[in-house]
């Protein structure tokens, strides 16, 4: 039965990177302005991503999709690339997001990314979530036993400080940052394949 509606469906993987349709991408969201964003994150008319909860409390008319910032000595995995994912304390929303990356929409395996449930085997680190007061120990140990070289991605408001004013680069360095609270699939896909040094679209 499932094998006989799989055929019938055809194939659903994405195309991301080397084609992407409208319908993939994260929806717009029209959000109005307040004068003050209770999170911090408007400044002078301008929204700062990173801080963003998508709570749509403001007006000013901004987009959904967030953007990596700039990330310094990428790295050329021609081959593989093997992450590391580690929650610092979530609500699980990048999880959620997260997950969907194995499925067939999104197939991150054809990419040649692949998660390994060790930081010994992993050339970047993952991560999500408010540094906790029993995670630190954990983030700092993790980015210790991974090999060089090695690359920190932070994925998440949460992450960069938004709600508990911890960040993960407080306390190990962190290379590249993805944006969003969650930040869609294909947004976690740019920032793994920009980290890697690999050519977007």
């Amino acid at each position: 039965m499932w094998i006989i509606r799989g055929l019938r469906k055809g194939v659903i993987t994405s195309g991301y990177p080397k084609a992407v349709s409208d319908e993939e991408l994260p929806p717009a969201v029209p959000l109005k302005a307040p004068s003050e964003c209770p999170f911090g994150a408007l400044r002078d008319g301008e929204l700062d991503y990173s801080k963003c909860l998508f709570c749509r409390l403001c007006d000013t008319e901004f987009g959904r999709k967030a953007e990596m910032s700039s990330v310094e000595r990428p790295l050329q995995f021609r081959r593989s690339l093997h992450v590391f994912f580690l929650d610092t304390g979530t609500c699980h929303a990048c999880n959620r997001e997260m997950a969907l990356l194995g499925g067939p929409n999104y197939d991150i395996h054809r990419l040649r990314v692949f998660f390994t449930p060790t930081p010994k085997h992993a050339d970047v680190l993952l991560v999500a979530g408010c540094p906790t007061d029993d995670m630190v120990p954990v983030l700092k140990e993790a980015y210790e036993l991974m090999p060089e070289p090695k690359r920190v991605l932070v994925m998440g408001s949460c992450a960069q400080g938004a709600l508990c004013g911890r960040k993960v680069e407080d306390y190990v360095p962190v290379d590249g940052h993805i944006d969003g609270c969650p930040p869609a699939p294909l947004n976690i896909i740019e920032g793994l394949l920009k980290i890697a040094g690999r050519e977007i679209r």
